[in-house]
């Protein structure tokens, strides 16, 4: 090989995307179904039911039709684009322009990934959240930029304190991205916090970004609310909106992006250029969805009762086999310090989920995969149905009981 060359085709930013966590995991499964045990996944955060039927029959129909096969264009249709801006009337009385303040998007993931590459310039400064969603911090890396970490800690009840944000950060930053209700802690938001935030936004010049992945996935009467609801909050900020968890359409990719015109017309640019659109039967299976949750059964036909009683029987099993955690408010996670038992130095969050999984099948991901803040928690996702949650909290129990012996 050429000595002025590299030794792999492997570029360098790769080393910085992030925690391979879920590979790791992968790992730990495999480790485990070879020893012998059963595995109860409760990891990724993919939802275990499908779509309702009738949004099936809508995207099978139109999988038919062969005009459906052409390039279905970067921005998404106008059918698209105007009922998701009727959805966000109808659901959080926020006006938005179809034409050129919503970007159809592959999942939110895919804009979340592209945005900082299509807003920012390398070296510039983007503040996130810590413990956060993977891909807010490896995007920037993509891009070269530069993250400054907004930590999420307890004793604020795992709020950001924006009074925290240095003045000669605000100065740098191009835009600040946070998440209400979150992932993997689902924080909640009201309108005085996001007015306090637009009020710095403005101050600073700095872009709000919001991803509202779980925007209906709230309980005990909490619905999540969005960015834009505050008056002229448009000015300054975007929000992701996705179909994976609201409408269990995670196979389908497909979600938008809403809000300021200047910042959706960057991303559908750079977009422009990297893909051709998401496929038309999605994009029809899509506008069924919002269309049936506007209707009168709509309410009923959505997923957040679902989780909210898997939470309630979750939690109330762990407390049974001696683990107390919190009720979270929304998304499809439980965000868990670990046991008191194992809080000593021996014990990280990767140690315990690696051998929870490997002594009883029981897989759930490591606080650490979000960021450092996240050390000494572990995130539990609530995607199994009622008996293998059972099954799973009587196993985490033995574990726990087990391991205390050990260490007394």
């Amino acid at each position: 090989m050429n000595p002025t060359k590299k030794s792999s085709w492997r570029a360098d930013k790769l080393a910085s995307l992030g925690s391979s966590i879920f590979a790791e995991v992968n790992e730990w499964k495999q480790e485990a179904l070879a020893a012998g045990r059963s595995i109860i996944d409760l990891s990724i955060g993919s939802p275990d039911r499908g779509p309702a039927l009738d949004i099936r029959e809508v995207l099978g129909q139109e999988a038919l039709k062969e005009d459906n096969y052409t390039y279905p264009g970067t921005t998404g249709s106008v059918e698209f684009r105007e009922q998701s801006a009727a959805w966000m009337k109808y659901r959080f009385g926020v006006q938005i322009n179809p034409d050129n303040e919503i970007l159809s998007l592959m999942g939110s993931q895919d804009g979340l990934s592209h945005l900082a590459q299509a807003i920012c310039n390398p070296g510039d400064v983007a503040i996130v959240p810590n413990p956060g969603y993977p891909i807010y911090t490896g995007a920037l890396a993509i891009a070269g930029v530069t993250p400054w970490y907004l930590p999420l800690r307890e004793e604020h009840g795992f709020v950001p304190q924006l009074d925290l944000i240095p003045d000669e950060i605000w100065a740098k930053a191009t835009f600040i991205l946070l998440s209400f209700p979150g992932n993997p802690i689902a924080v909640k938001a009201d309108a005085a916090f996001f007015e306090k935030l637009i009020h710095l936004a403005k101050k600073w010049d700095v872009l709000i970004v919001h991803d509202l992945a779980y925007s209906e996935m709230g309980f005990d009467g909490y619905r999540p609310m969005s960015i834009l609801q505050i008056p002229e909050a448009i000015d300054i900020a975007v929000e992701f909106h996705s179909f994976s968890k609201s409408f269990n359409m995670a196979g389908c990719r497909i979600g938008f992006l809403t809000g300021n015109a200047d910042v959706v017309r960057s991303l559908r640019d750079f977009k422009s250029n990297i893909d051709f659109g998401i496929f038309k039967p999605i994009q029809k299976a899509a506008v069924h969805a919002l269309r049936e949750a506007m209707s009168s059964t709509g309410e009923e036909r959505g997923v957040a009762s679902l989780y909210e009683h898997r939470r309630d029987l979750l939690i109330a099993s762990l407390a049974e086999a001696g683990w107390v955690v919190p009720k979270p408010e929304a998304t499809m996670f439980l965000w868990a310090r670990l046991p008191e038992a194992f809080h000593d130095a021996t014990w990280s969050s990767r140690r315990f989920a690696r051998e929870l999984l490997l002594d009883t099948g029981v897989a759930v991901i490591p606080g650490d995969a979000f960021g450092s803040e996240g050390e000494g928690y572990v995130r539990i996702a609530l995607v199994q149905e009622e008996s293998d949650l059972k099954a799973a909290a009587k196993r985490i129990g033995d574990f726990i009981r087990a391991k205390t012996v050990d260490l007394s």
